[in-house]
């Protein structure tokens, strides 16, 4: 069987993980041929692709981003594109696809499978807001980066006694936020999912200043105040239309300045939390779902999402997990809120 492979949206750790696992079981047990499309969609409108065999993937396992290139294309989003897609796949000879990516790299993949392609789509996003399954890889990486820069940020904040507003990704969803901050002990965590009361927030930080320490708050950057006030964008937008975020850590840090009189002062994790080593939980979770995909291509399974359910691999209908974000519930943000101030 002749199986291409593609990355698409933001690079984060693991895919690597996912290429290695596919090809290592695919040619491995089932004489397959494993094709990889450059840079995402991209590779597949210019059919610009490069030979994935057992060479092409040793020594990758611990590496961070993706051999094979990623970009936001998106061929649904072009005239004739999708047309060009589904010719250029039948040129070259492609069987099945296997496509990993987030939600709008799966959603051209479950378009791509209602046309007539067999796609078993691998789910990743840093953000861990694909519907469908409890986790996806990269995550616990990035949350292990988050963590680990709240806690040095501590020490430095309680030197200066100044407020340190840490933020970090998360365009709707607040899990990265969330996990970063409870295992780091923030003073308050904010997420997209609930619009914060700017007084609320000044008064922990103040509380946390009469108490002899200083205040850290980490904050999504799709993050707003209850009154819109601090609601910032570029205005720029990607392939997918999504407008491109930035600048409520420091909107946030002058605020509390000013309202306390204390010295505030935001980190912008960025991209940095997408880059480096995948976690141990990152490297397994990928190669597992690598497994599960070949052996949904080989099962004959098409518009298909490999998943994570409890610690079960499971498959799930592509249009049931792009349908809607994984959003933070109430109940748990409402544990975190326990220790606010």
């Amino acid at each position: 069987m002749r199986i291409g492979i593609l990355t698409g949206g933001g690079d984060c750790p693991g895919l690597n993980a996912v290429i290695r696992a596919v090809v290592r079981k695919g040619i491995g047990q089932h004489g397959d041929e494993i094709v990889g499309f450059r840079d995402g969609w991209r590779g597949v409108l210019e059919s610009d692709t490069v030979p994935m065999d057992l060479r092409a993937v040793r020594g990758i396992l611990p590496r961070g981003g993706t051999v094979l290139g990623t970009s936001r294309t998106n061929p649904y989003a072009m005239e004739g594109g999708a047309e060009l897609a589904l010719e250029n796949l039948r040129s070259l000879g492609i069987d099945a696809l296997v496509p990993i990516g987030g939600e709008d790299t799966l959603g051209v993949a479950a378009k791509l499978a209602e046309a007539g392609v067999r796609v078993v789509g691998v789910p990743k996003t840093i953000d861990n807001d694909l519907d469908g399954t409890d986790y996806t890889f990269g995550f616990d990486t990035a949350v292990g980066v988050a963590m680990e820069a709240i806690d040095r940020l501590h020490t430095t904040g309680d030197s200066h006694h100044r407020t340190l507003v840490v933020e970090v990704m998360g365009r709707h969803a607040g899990w990265i936020a969330l996990h970063a901050g409870m295992a780091s002990g923030a003073t308050v965590i904010l997420i997209p999912e609930k619009p914060f009361d700017v007084d609320a927030v000044v008064a922990h930080c103040q509380h946390r200043f009469d108490s002899g320490y200083s205040p850290i708050l980490v904050v999504s950057e799709g993050a707003q105040p209850k009154d819109g006030g601090l609601s910032l964008s570029t205005g720029e937008k990607d392939a997918f239309g999504h407008v491109r975020l930035g600048g409520i850590g420091a909107a946030l840090a002058s605020l509390i300045e000013d309202r306390t009189g204390r010295e505030a002062r935001a980190v912008v994790l960025g991209h940095v939390q997408r880059g480096g080593t995948p976690s141990p939980f990152d490297r397994v979770l990928a190669t597992r779902f690598g497994l599960a995909a070949v052996d949904a291509v080989h099962d004959g399974q098409s518009g298909v999402m490999v998943a994570l359910r409890g610690t079960d691999i499971v498959r799930v209908p592509l249009l049931a997990a792009t349908a809607q974000l994984k959003l933070v519930p109430a109940e748990r943000y409402s544990e975190a809120e326990v220790f606010f101030g």
